[in-house]
């Protein structure tokens, strides 16, 4: 873990991974560490709102060996007809059945929010069925695709560019201003796709 200052209220924290990063935020706020905001990504969690020198202090009683935190479970209904889930399928070596089978049969977290408002990189994909980008993004990915992009998975909030693998497209709302929380897959929310 390294910690450095960003500006004179914030710290960036450098961690060794996604969950690492979701251990460290969930520990930030069960200390109640004095943040106006904690925000986790892939390899940083940024404190928001502190005293650098004290929010550093504290952080030394934080260890790297804590697990994340075990988030409420969403199912998301997905029908499995997107444009990549054949190429999504030879890639891993089997059927577009096996293919929507292992990827029903996983468990993902939501380790961080980005790109736009309610979209979460779910992590838990095996290295091993890692999926390439697009050579070359879309213009428009529609509204609830599920989809994905190295070892994330992730599900469009709106219509927007992309370049991820599209595998099917769900109806689930991801982001609503008046619900708290407005993202649906917060940060250590854990995800399984069913189909629709």
């Amino acid at each position: 873990m390294r910690a450095r200052p960003v500006g004179p209220t914030a710290v960036l924290v450098e961690v060794g991974g996604p969950a690492e990063a979701l251990a460290l935020a969930a520990w930030v706020r069960e200390q109640g560490v004095p943040v106006t905001d904690v925000v986790p990504a892939a390899e940083t969690v940024l404190l928001d709102g502190t005293d650098p020198a004290a929010a550093v202090r504290v952080l030394a009683g934080w260890s790297p060996e804590a697990p994340p935190p075990a988030g409420a479970l969403v199912e998301v209904p997905v029908v499995y007809d997107g444009e990549d889930l054949s190429f999504v399928a030879e890639h891993w070596g089997t059927s577009v059945e096996d293919a929507v089978e292992r990827h029903g049969a996983t468990t993902f977290v939501s380790a961080f929010c980005g790109f736009a408002p309610g979209f979460a990189y779910l992590a838990g994909l095996p290295d091993e069925l890692a999926v390439p980008r697009l050579d070359s993004p879309r213009a428009r990915v529609p509204a609830g695709s599920v989809a994905l992009a190295g070892t994330w998975c992730g599900v469009y909030p709106t219509a927007s560019p992309g370049g991820w693998r599209i595998l099917g497209r769900t109806q689930v709302r991801l982001w609503d201003a008046d619900r708290d929380p407005p993202a649906l897959l917060a940060p250590g929310t854990r995800v399984r796709f069913v189909r629709a």
